[in-house]
This record gives C-alpha cells, sequence and structure tokens, in this order.
C-alpha cells in the first residue's frame, strides 16, 4: 500500500500520481480575474480557467445561487420540470437567434453537445458525413478529436470516427490558397465544394464550425464567410453548426457570436462560459428542422443538473445587460489597439486579431513564419509577470491567447497590457 505522504513534499508526492501532467504551482484560492498560490503570488488568469469562468472567479452571485439550490434540490433526472431547468430553457431561447427554439441540456460538456448536434444533424438529413476546419477544435471524446484538426489528436489512436471531412480555415494571415481577401472570392468557402464532390462520400450532413476558432489560433473569419457559408449550405442541403462553446455567452461582446456575424445556424452549442464561476453545464440550440433525436441516442448522467443550471441562470441575468457586454466590447478593443502599439515595436509580435475578449497575437520569425518555441517560451515566463497564458494546438502553435473573465475592468485591462510590455522588453530584447 502506498504510504500517506504529509508534510512540506505532500504536494510533489501527490502530484506524481496524478495522471495528467501538472505544474509544480499549487493554487489556493481565486477572486474576479485573479489567482493566488501557495507561495502568496498573484497573476491574472488571461485563461480565464481555460476559458471557462466567464464571471470569474467566485462571483458571489453565482455562488449564492449554487447555495441557495443546494438547500432544495441538487440533481433531478430529467424526466421530470424543475424550475431551474424550465428557467434555463426560456433564458436560452429568449437570447439565442430566432430560429433557434429547442433547447438540449442532457448533456455535460462541449465534446457531448458537439457529439449531440452532430446526431441531430445526420438523422435530420438522412447523411453521415461531417465537414469541419483545419485547426478545428471540437472536443475530446472519439468522434470529436476524429473530426476535429491536426493529425496530432489522432496521431496514437488505431481507429477513428469516419466521415470527417477537413477543409481550410478562413485564415487570411497564412491563406492556404495563398490569396489576398480584397481579390480572393473567399475560396476557403467556394472550394468546400471540391471536398463535398472528391473528398466525401457525397452525403455530408453537417458543417461544424466554431465563429472564431478556440484552440487553433483565434482566427477571426473575412467579412462575408459566413454569410457565404450558410448559402452553400443551404444550396447542398448541409446543416450549418455553430460551436460556440468558448465563443458564445458573451466572449464577443455579444451573446453569441453568431449575433456578431449576422448569420443563423440550424444549431449552437455552448458550454464552459455558461457556468459563470466554473460551474459544469452545456446545452444544444437547435432550429425546428432538427428537433426529433429520441432521448436515449444522446443523454448523459450529470447533464441538466440543477445546481449548474441554477449558476446559467444568474450568469445569463448578469451577462445579459446592455452595460456588461458593452464593456466587454470597449476593453477588448482596448487590448487589441495597445497589442497593435506593441506590435510596432516588438517585430517578433506577428498579426493581433480578435473580436470582444476573444483575442490571440501571433509569434514570428523574421522571416514571418511561426515562431512556436518562442511562443512555449513566453507561456512560461508569463507567470513570472503575474500572467496566465495559453497557447494554440496545445503547445504546436504560434498564437498566445488573451482570454480573461469578462467581468474584467479597463485598469486590469491596462495591468495586463502593462505586464505584456514588460515581458516583450526582458524576453525579446
Amino acid at each position: 500500500m502506498t504510504p500517506v505522504v504529509t508534510g512540506p513534499d505532500v504536494s510533489q508526492a501527490i502530484k506524481d500520481h496524478i495522471y495528467y501532467s501538472v505544474a509544480d504551482t499549487r493554487m489556493l484560492r481565486g477572486e474576479g480575474v485573479y489567482l493566488y498560490d501557495s507561495e502568496g503570488r498573484s497573476y491574472i488568469d488571461c485563461a480565464a480557467a481555460t476559458f471557462n469562468l466567464s464571471l470569474g472567479y467566485g462571483h458571489p452571485a453565482v455562488i449564492q445561487a449554487i447555495k441557495d439550490q443546494a438547500d432544495r434540490l441538487v440533481h433531478l433526472t430529467s424526466g421530470f420540470q424543475s424550475e431551474p431547468i424550465n428557467e434555463l430553457v426560456g433564458r436560452l431561447v429568449a437570447v439565442s437567434p430566432k430560429n433557434l427554439t429547442r433547447v438540449h441540456l442532457k448533456v455535460s460538456g462541449g465534446s457531448e453537445a458537439n457529439e449531440g448536434a452532430i446526431k441531430m444533424a445526420q438523422v435530420a438529413t438522412g447523411k453521415r458525413d461531417v465537414i469541419t476546419l483545419f485547426r478545428s477544435h471540437l472536443g475530446q471524446s472519439m468522434m470529436m478529436a476524429s473530426l476535429s484538426g491536426n493529425a496530432f489528436r489522432k496521431e496514437p489512436f488505431p481507429v477513428i470516427y469516419p466521415g470527417g471531412v477537413h477543409v481550410p480555415d478562413p485564415y487570411c494571415h497564412r491563406c492556404f490558397y495563398k490569396q489576398e481577401r480584397e481579390t480572393c472570392g473567399l475560396l476557403c468557402v467556394e472550394r468546400i465544394g471540391d471536398f463535398v464532390e472528391f473528398a466525401s462520400t457525397g452525403r455530408v450532413a453537417a458543417v461544424v464550425v466554431e465563429p472564431i476558432s478556440g484552440n487553433g489560433g483565434n482566427i477571426v473569419p473575412p467579412d462575408g464567410y459566413f454569410e457565404a457559408l450558410r448559402a452553400f449550405c443551404d444550396e447542398h442541403g448541409i446543416m450549418l453548426i455553430f460551436d460556440e462553446i468558448q465563443t458564445g455567452v458573451g466572449r464577443t461582446g455579444r451573446m453569441f457570436a453568431a449575433e456578431h456575424f449576422g448569420v443563423e445556424p440550424d444549431a449552437i452549442t455552448l458550454a464552459k462560459g455558461l457556468g459563470g464561476s466554473g460551474a459544469q453545464v452545456a446545452g444544444i440550440l437547435t432550429s425546428e428542422r432538427l428537433a426529433g433525436l429520441p432521448g436515449h441516442h444522446h443523454s448523459f448522467t450529470y447533464g441538466a443538473n440543477l445546481l449548474a443550471a441554477a449558476a446559467a441562470n444568474v450568469t445569463l441575468d448578469i451577462v445579459g445587460e446592455p452595460a456588461f457586454l458593452a464593456n466587454v466590447r470597449a476593453v477588448g478593443e482596448h487590448i487589441l489597439l495597445r497589442l497593435k502599439d506593441l506590435r510596432t515595436r516588438f517585430p517578433q509580435v506577428g498579426d493581433v486579431r480578435g473580436v470582444g475578449l476573444m483575442i490571440g497575437f501571433e509569434l514570428e520569425t523574421a522571416a514571418g513564419e511561426p515562431d512556436v518555441a518562442l511562443t512555449n517560451h513566453l507561456a512560461g515566463a508569463a507567470m513570472r509577470h503575474g500572467l496566465i497564458l495559453r497557447t494554440s494546438r496545445y503547445g504546436f502553435g504560434n498564437v498566445l491567447k488573451i482570454r480573461p473573465p469578462l467581468t474584467l475592468t479597463a485598469a486590469e485591462a491596462d495591468l495586463i497590457c502593462d505586464r505584456l510590455e514588460d515581458m516583450f522588453q526582458k524576453e525579446l530584447t
């Protein structure tokens, strides 16, 4: 039997038993945008705990809602009605695009939400294949890892889910087709027809796309992309699914990025920020076209949890305030302006892009090529400068992401940029 370890070495001893890799740093508490470790150091969490904490650490209204619900009922089979779930369904329908009138909450995370939306599209269309983007990150289940981009996600596994068709991202800074936006004719949409004709079975059920790529590098599509993609899907009888697990619930300064881009998808999946301060909740919003999948085909034990629903209801209350979303847009634009200024002084900083508080910037060599080593170096160095930053593509990419809690103030936005500038001065010169 493994002996119980006590005393100052307990953290390292336990770390050796944790299956996945963790840092040596041990965090004790969080408040707002700040995280505090066991050595008394504080950090601004520019990753919002893997983009889950739309309202930051320990938002008092969210915590109180969870406590109040715990006193009444913690969990309930989804076969019955309950006030928190009924309320959440109503709120989501009210704030989603008008064509989305059905809400499926019996999922526990983003992977399950995406998988469920795909099943709905397959049943509704009678087709099988799914089109996704080269750099897409749709989840960690076997189906979602198979349909996501990036070869390294699939390399270890002998069998992957069939029917995935990967197409180039709308990545203007590094255009797959070597075009300029002014004259490209949106080949990133137009050429999808070739992939359908030559790389699919010809029976495509859905296109699943993140409005702004999450793990893939914070790629913001050019104007007109989603209108063209919507038209393409309509022409071919394909369902358009927006993975808004990272972009949803205010991250872009709108409740959903679909609103920002002016397109109505056939479904939106959401999770992460819906829980406000870390409650585990996810959902699928669909049009009537996708209604009808029997419950026994997609239903998970801890979906539709009442504590999570209570947290989500309060989160939607807070995020839905016009002043709240206006602040997200304002502080996001301020960070973008400061990053663009830093770009003029540090040539290693390449393209700077983002919408609201979904921001990323590339690190590049003198020749303009992706500098993955420098990106990972800066992500590690950031903690010495009081910042927590995440990189793109699990460390295989060259984008550093700034996605703090949406409660970020103007003063905190400036502090992030001041610390970034200090880091650049020390690490890049």
